[in-house]
């Protein structure tokens, strides 16, 4: 007999769960999930356990997962269309309040956008590439697979980062940081990155270490219980092979900066020392936030679920869940669009020119 405990540490390894799965037979036994019928009530109930056995945060946020199930299962019903049954469940999430919890059919995907709604927009496309920025592809910047450069007039370097979806390799970075070593300070720009491959903000975060760096903790689920985790374990920053960024880093951040972003702005934070002038400095709005390793699972009627299941913390061991706060918090102007100029990039300036 397998325990639930060796179960949920397995999902965390999937060569070795599908290596264990090729084997039951072998053992005489079988392993799998309670089954629910393919009908609105089955489909809701399947939602409700995976959310209370697997989703990580229902106790930090103090969310009353049985309470929700109490208010919401007397609106499954027998003769529900789909439509309506996947609006529903999709209203049951949203009590969640985390924009990593994506319900997918066929046709739609539900997700939670108030993170970033109703807070100011802190970036405006026609001003980055107008001339008095980045201009355009032709003449005003560089391109190195997902990220565009240049230099300013004032030699300060910037570097804009739209998507940690868009693959990013060492070969990149050389090119990028070699083009770019003159300048005085470097800007980096993720407002309005939502996320991608953590693969990549490892990557670029790496070439501005010289040490082995703490830059936080994660915890695993160990059992079907809101508050069964392991112990928070270590995560390390090891530094490039390659060419290294030495001097001050100004980060513009926004609300919509999710997921891997997210990620990625904790890892630089953390790479200023205790006691040393502040090298990586965040401008802008907190960061929407959104931690933790993915968790997938699927409904009786093929509906995909996917969400956080591992909580993921800085250095001093404070969740990100919520985002990051910066260091100097600013918005966008009104003055300062009217007359095409970016607040935060101006600001970025400043810092960078007062070395």
């Amino acid at each position: 007999m397998i325990s639930e405990e060796t179960m949920f540490r397995l999902t965390k390894h999937p060569i070795r769960l599908i290596a264990l799965f090729c084997c039951l037979p072998l053992l005489g036994g079988c392993i799998g999930e309670e089954e629910y019928t393919n009908d609105p009530r089955g489909n809701f109930e399947q939602l409700w356990k995976i959310i209370d056995e697997h989703y990580c945060f229902l106790d930090s946020k103090g969310i009353d997962w049985q309470g929700v199930h109490d208010q919401y299962s007397p609106l499954i019903i027998p003769t529900m269309t789909s439509e309506d049954l996947f609006d529903q469940l999709s209203q049951m999430l949203y009590i969640l309040k985390d924009g990593h919890v994506n319900l997918v059919s066929s046709s739609r995907v539900s997700y939670y956008d108030a993170w970033y709604q109703g807070y100011p927009w802190n970036y405006r496309q026609d001003i980055l590439y107008s001339d008095h920025y980045l201009g355009t592809a032709s003449s005003g910047y560089r391109t190195s697979a997902g990220l565009k450069y240049k230099i300013f007039d004032n030699n300060i370097g910037y570097i804009r980062y739209e998507s940690f979806s868009d693959g990013v390799g060492e070969g990149n970075l050389d090119e990028v940081l070699s083009y770019l070593a003159p300048c005085n300070g470097l800007i980096i720009d993720v407002r309005d990155n939502g996320g991608g491959n953590l693969t990549y903000s490892t990557r670029i975060a790496a070439r501005f270490t010289n040490e082995r760096t703490l830059t936080g903790y994660t915890q695993y689920k160990t059992g079907p219980g809101h508050s069964d985790f392991s112990a928070m374990e270590p995560v390390y920053l090891d530094p490039s092979n390659s060419i290294r960024w030495q001097k001050k880093v100004v980060l513009l951040t926004n609300r919509r900066c999710y997921s891997a972003t997210n990620d990625f702005v904790n890892l630089m934070r953390s790479l200023n020392k205790e006691g040393d002038p502040q090298r990586i400095i965040q401008v802008g709005d907190r960061t929407g936030g959104g931690a933790g390793l993915p968790f997938s699972s699927e409904l009786p009627n093929g509906w995909g679920i996917r969400f956080s299941a591992s909580p993921t913390f800085d250095r001093n061991k404070q969740s990100i869940e919520e985002g990051i706060t910066p260091d100097v918090d600013i918005d966008m102007s009104d003055a300062d669009i009217a007359e095409g100029k970016d607040t935060l990039i101006e600001k970025a300036f400043e810092l960078l020119q007062g070395i």
